[in-house]
């Protein structure tokens, strides 16, 4: 006999349509389920980064130095675009309040310390960009997308971009630092909920 499927009413329709928006977006009091994935996906993979790269760098030459680096670089693309993804989805959601009784220095710190994060999200992996752009190993994203040449081949604008690239990531690397001193302040010495709200699977407990 076949099987009946239950149609979806419209006022079911709608109460699932609902509930999805409410999960995906940000509220007052916690980050929706979108914010919390693009953090999350963003955090592991520059955690990864940080390691491949070093990796990649101190191997000897041979082919699977040039693996890690393809590896390398395609990662560091995906994180570009995960974070342009991530503002575009930030400036249409706004972000949680800031926890109760938290000072208005704090939250103008806060504020320039998440902006200097975010640029250096974005201008790192176009330095790294940059020395692929001017080297004279030709790359694809997962051995499968092209990358569009931008310059020509140039040894000293590599060696520049590969130094502006190198200082740079060694300051995304303190921001990460301050970032995460920042959460575990709010979670075990101000007692706020600044770190809970980040957290996956955590809903908004007034909801």
């Amino acid at each position: 006999m076949p099987v009946e499927v239950a149609a979806c009413t419209p006022s079911l329709c709608r109460w699932i349509s609902y509930n999805l928006f409410c999960m995906l977006h940000n509220t007052e009091r916690t980050w929706g389920a979108a914010a919390k994935s693009f953090h999350w996906l963003i955090a592991i993979l520059i955690l990864g980064q940080l390691g491949l790269g070093t990796i990649a760098e101190e191997a000897r030459v041979s082919p699977l130095k040039l693996e890690l680096f393809v590896w390398h670089k395609s990662i560091g693309l995906t994180i570009l675009l995960l974070v342009i993804l991530r503002v575009a989805w930030r400036l249409r959601n706004p972000p949680p309040l800031a926890p109760d009784g938290m000072a208005t220095w704090e939250k103008r710190l806060a504020r320039v310390s998440h902006g200097l994060l975010y640029l250096l999200m974005i201008v790192v992996p176009l330095t790294g960009w940059w020395i692929s752009d001017t080297s004279r190993i030709p790359f694809r994203i997962y051995w499968s997308v092209p990358v569009p040449d931008l310059m020509a081949p140039n040894r000293d604008l590599m060696e520049f971009a590969a130094s502006v690239h190198g200082v740079l990531t060694k300051f995304l690397l303190a921001i990460v630092v301050v970032h995460i001193l920042a959460a575990f302040r709010h979670h075990f010495l101000l007692q706020n909920d600044t770190l809970l709200r980040m957290l996956p699977f955590r809903q908004d407990p007034r909801s």
